[in-house]
């Protein structure tokens, strides 16, 4: 076995074009597997429209201060997080590959993105069930700042908590 390589085991990058149907996989099986939203919200989703959804965010984003940035394994992706000014959109990382720092990474290149941006505070959302990313929030240096929104899934509604930092 080689003491070195020419590329890194991990890394993370931004998202290019050709990453949407990683993307788009890593959201639908994190999702699946939180078993959170349930099934029917699950099954109901639209992967394709999905899929067209991240392809516009990669290829053109909405505005300064948006980004989409891939967890690598090797040369698969195995996460990604959204980033728009101040927030951290989504982050999300395949069930297999989660406990691997995968997720530290995203949050870290994210913080990272939002402070270059001008950011001095990151916000997310936790969906309230989700005890798994509330744990991984708080050892983040996350803290539920007491905002919450219920989303309309077509299926049933669904609450989240919003988490916030000083960066």
């Amino acid at each position: 076995m080689a003491l070195f390589r020419e590329t890194a085991d991990v890394s993370v990058r931004p998202a290019v074009a050709g990453d949407e149907s990683a993307v788009t996989d890593v959201q639908v099986a994190s999702w699946r597997a939180t078993g959170v939203l349930g099934e029917g919200v699950v099954d109901a989703l639209d992967v394709p429209a999905m899929r067209d959804r991240w392809s516009s965010a990669i290829s053109s984003p909405p505005g300064p201060g948006f980004a989409v940035l891939v967890a690598l394994d090797g040369p698969k992706v195995v996460g990604f997080a959204a980033v728009a000014p101040g927030q951290v959109l989504s982050l999300e990382v395949l069930p297999g590959s989660q406990r691997g720092g995968h997720g530290s990474r995203l949050l870290a290149a994210a913080v990272d993105r939002l402070r270059a941006d001008g950011s001095d505070t990151v916000t997310t959302w936790a969906l309230v069930d989700d005890s798994a990313r509330a744990a991984f929030l708080k050892a983040s240096g996350l803290g539920e700042d007491g905002r919450s929104r219920t989303l309309a899934t077509g299926v049933r509604e669904v609450v989240e908590h919003r988490w916030s930092a000083q960066i």
